[in-house]
């Protein structure tokens, strides 16, 4: 039989009676470090330098366009 994993969301118990401070005190505890962990890990990303030279093109596409449909 497979082994069973943990749902990507937890299910946080609740009563019915309980108020906001119950609430956010059993978030709080449910909260480990492994769920801080997956908030916390470096991603690779795009380096900034390549983004600000896409959208420098783009813009310069951009203006150009502006300029022939404006003189027509």
């Amino acid at each position: 039989m497979a082994a069973r994993k943990k749902p990507a969301v937890p299910i946080l118990r609740i009563k019915k009676g309980d108020n906001l401070k119950a609430i956010y005190a059993k978030a709080q505890r449910a909260f480990t470090a492994t769920d801080l962990q997956k908030y916390t890990e470096v991603e690779e990303g795009i380096p900034a330098a390549d983004v600000v030279a896409e959208l420098e093109v783009l813009d310069r596409e951009a203006a150009g366009k502006g300029k022939k449909n404006s003189k027509k």
